[in-house]
């Protein structure tokens, strides 16, 4: 399938490394121009250009705390100034705190929360104005297996990631008669910066346990992203995509 993004521009929070990179990456070699976020790692946004422009697509850094309603607000305005639209949004930014239920503090709980729920929240509600008025729009949450199917020690993330798949349930029944189709991706064991400090213990016991006999990467979960982006998926919606190898089914 050859999946033509011409002409959309597309906005990937925390674009800088890992997954959000090769979203940022596959979306513009479909053609949409995209903006590639990032809050502290400057080099690693530029870098992500870098690739996107050396597959003769175009793109734009722009530099916003997802969980900063007001700076979010001023980036999607930078944004409709520059190219006069937004047309996909993909809510990929997070953080992952774990350890002992026991032990985690309250403020880690609100970090949590600020980044990976109420981040994706205001991108979405700063982005979905303009796509309500052009009546065409993508938006893709990025939540985890973790959401699904639990796991020790990750009880506060795989909260996190359970409200992001119920906010896009609800936020897709909300903007469907608008012609804006909004889903989730779910990825389960991917090879990231995230994923490269467990141990080797834990990632042969994870191994054991997916049927397709492999880590993830995170082109995998690029692929299906660009598909719900695109027109092929105009009829999905408030759906949750799995990408994990048959990890969790």
């Amino acid at each position: 399938m050859n999946i033509d993004l011409r002409n959309k521009v597309a906005l990937v929070s925390g674009a800088s490394r890992g997954i959000g990179r090769a979203v940022a990456v596959g979306l513009a070699k479909s053609g949409a121009f995209t903006y590639v976020n990032f809050v502290r790692n400057e080099e690693g946004a530029q870098y992500t250009l870098k690739i996107i422009q050396d597959n003769g697509a175009q793109g734009s850094t722009i530099q916003f705390p997802v969980e900063d309603r007001i700076a979010v607000q001023e980036g999607i305005k930078k944004i409709l100034i520059e190219k006069g639209r937004l047309d996909i949004l993909v809510n990929n930014a997070g953080i992952w705190i774990g350890g002992s239920s026991l032990r985690l503090r309250g403020d880690q709980w609100k970090r949590l929360l600020e980044v990976n729920l109420e981040g994706a929240f205001n991108c979405i509600q700063a982005s979905v104005r303009p796509m309500m008025k052009q009546r065409w729009g993508r938006i893709i949450n990025i939540s985890s297996v973790i959401a699904f199917s639990g796991n020790v020690g990750d009880a506060l993330y795989g909260a996190s990631k359970a409200g992001v798949v119920g906010m896009t349930k609800s936020l897709a029944r909300e903007f469907a008669s608008r012609n804006i189709c909004i889903n989730a991706v779910a990825p389960g064991f991917i090879e990231t910066d995230m994923t490269r400090d467990i141990s080797a213990e834990v990632r042969n016991e994870m191994l054991e346990m997916i049927p397709l006999g492999r880590f993830g990467a995170p082109e995998d979960v690029a692929g299906v992203v660009v598909f719900l982006a695109s027109d092929e998926a105009s009829y999905i919606t408030g759906q949750v995509i799995h990408v994990n190898g048959g990890l969790y089914m």
